[in-house]
């Protein structure tokens, strides 16, 4: 043998050698704790399992209780023989129970839902609110059952938060743990709302933790795993729809009207959910103009919702039913279309009207909708070269509820794991790309994203934008004494002018100073008052140093792409 060929195997052996030694360090020093996590994740997993399924029985039993039907699968049906004053009655009566859960258990009278679990996992180290977050779910619960206009994802994820929040505080969780906790807890409420574990998984990675680390995929389809079993473990091994015709296009020359169909999915997403902003808006206004008691406020939205389902019950609660009339292709083109609209209308007094509840389950019966119009119009124009028109109410249920979340992936493959069939992938695919490209483009990249923004919360554009709103002044400024800091004096001079933050100031908030006045430095203060109240001269804290502040941001930045990438 060659003295170079011997030489190479010989250091391929030393590398073989050197990595076996590193990898059974790494198994010996970090293997039990990280087994122990995973251990954790899987009983966050059930627990949160158990939290869907329990929201979800609760649900279908005040349904029934309520409407006096045996089965709520059909409850649109059922109501339509109800008298008036009854479909009237439910939602006004659980709207007000609504506003008094809020009133007393939440600071603002606001239901929590996804966007505050994204808030939670970038900005709180994976914590969410518990107590407004056990109101949220009992307010939802509520409104879902009485006659609300919306979702049961949202509630659950939340829920799910709650539970995750609870173990990393036992545990004293740092924050990459913590987001992975929460990852966790949310891929087995949505698993077990949905029986959809792929999705469950990718939701919390793509929608929640906004990326794809390789330490939290483990942990997650751990918990998403365990979701799954719990619901199945009740329901059975069962999809959620089923589509009667074959799922197949008849001519691949079909995919343009399915690229189509995407762009007005989109433009339909957006209308959904700019009508829920503008709904909000119009009920704050109407709000502060009558002095209306916040906890009246679901109310009067139920109320409204209660005059709608007299006449279109299809309305009450998640939906389903009609969703599932849509997929079979059981509604006209006109019904369709009208249904779409009603729909859209409900989901925003709902929303706008602070009575709880998600946004996905109404997205996909709008997009449901809104796809069997289309497929009615493509498949009568041109139907030698047409499948049939379910196939569009599927790809329009998948294309609108994408753009809605701002989840291409985990939507999709939702929409495979509903119906069971893998056959529609391509026309779903090729609907949900365009509908998300667009919409995304209309709005902060989705709904709960867009949410945050109209708080003042900027998580769309990335970490670059929202780090800065993480780091106080206080923690990152020079004391005064210390042999770096600024001079006393020049401080002062500053603070006359108006230069001067306070430290408990966000460096979002403190960086247009340097730009503005072109100093190297801004005085840190402490508001100050004398015995009448009356301000007096601030207490200075220290400076906080141009460079300083750039040197934390890039730290947080840094720290931010190692997760990320780990």
């Amino acid at each position: 043998m060659p003295q170079s060929t011997r030489k190479l195997l010989s250091d391929q052996f030393g590398q073989a050698v050197t990595a076996f030694r590193d990898g059974w360090r790494v198994l010996l020093h970090r293997g039990p704790s990280q087994v122990q996590f995973w251990f954790i994740a899987l009983a966050i997993g059930i627990a949160a399992g158990f939290a869907a399924l329990f929201f979800r029985k609760s649900i279908r039993f005040l349904q029934s209780w309520l409407y006096g039907t045996e089965d709520v699968q059909l409850l649109h049906s059922f109501a339509e023989q109800l008298p008036w004053y009854w479909l009237l009655g439910i939602p006004v009566t659980g709207g007000l129970l609504v506003g008094l859960i809020l009133h007393v258990f939440t600071p603002d009278g606001r239901v929590r839902s996804v966007a505050d679990v994204i808030e939670g996992a970038a900005l709180t180290d994976g914590r969410v609110e518990k107590r407004a977050g056990i109101a949220s779910l009992l307010a939802s619960l509520v409104t879902l059952s009485s006659g609300g206009s919306s979702g049961r994802e949202g509630p659950v994820v939340h829920m799910a938060g709650v539970i995750s929040t609870w173990v990393s505080d036992r545990i004293h969780a740092d924050g990459i743990t913590g987001r992975d906790l929460l990852g966790c807890a949310v891929a087995a409420a949505v698993s077990a709302s949905f029986n959809a574990p792929i999705a469950g998984a990718l939701f919390a990675l793509e929608v929640v933790l906004r990326h794809f680390a390789v330490h939290a995929f483990a942990p997650i389809v751990i918990a998403s795993v365990a979701g799954t079993v719990i619901s199945r473990l009740e329901f059975g091994d069962v999809t959620e729809f089923v589509l009667n015709t074959p799922g197949s296009l008849k001519f691949y020359v079909e995919l343009p009207a399915f690229l189509l169909l995407g762009l007005l999915c989109g433009l339909i997403a957006v209308a959904l959910m700019r009508s829920i902003f503008f709904a909000e808006d119009v009920a704050n206004h109407m709000q502060d103009r009558f002095h209306l008691p916040r906890w009246l406020r679901p109310a009067v939205s139920g109320a409204l919702l209660g005059l709608i389902a007299i006449w279109f019950p299809h309305i009450i609660g998640v939906g389903y039913e009609t969703t599932a009339l849509a997929l079979s292709g059981d509604l006209v083109l006109g019904t369709a279309i009208i249904y779409a609209v009603i729909k859209t209308l409900a989901v925003a007094i709902t929303m706008g009207g602070r009575m709880g509840g998600g946004v996905f389950s109404p997205s996909l019966m709008v997009g449901a909708l809104s796809g069997l119009a289309f497929g009615w119009i493509a498949t009568g124009l041109l139907p030698d070269v047409s499948g049939t028109h379910t196939l569009y109410a599927f790809a329009g249920m998948g294309a609108v509820a994408a753009a809605v979340l701002g989840a291409p992936i985990s939507t999709t493959l939702i929409v495979f794991e509903l119906t069971g069939d893998w056959q529609i992938g391509l026309a779903v695919m090729v609907s949900v790309s365009m509908s998300t490209a667009l919409a995304s483009r209309l709005v902060d990249r989705s709904f709960f994203l867009t949410q945050l923004e109209r708080r003042g919360i900027h998580l769309a554009a990335g970490p670059q934008a929202y780090l800065l709103a993480m780091l106080r002044a206080g923690s990152v400024m020079r004391p005064m004494g210390d042999p770096r800091g600024a001079d006393e004096a020049a401080c002062w001079e500053l603070i006359r002018q108006g230069l001067a933050v306070e430290a408990s100031a966000t460096l979002e908030a403190t960086m247009p100073y340097f730009d503005r006045a072109d100093i190297p430095f801004v005085p840190v203060v402490a508001t100050r008052s004398d015995d009448n109240g009356d301000p007096v001269d601030p207490e200075l804290l220290g400076a906080l140093f141009h460079v300083d502040a750039l040197k934390a941001y890039n730290r947080a930045l840094a720290a931010t792409a190692a997760e990320e990438h780990s």
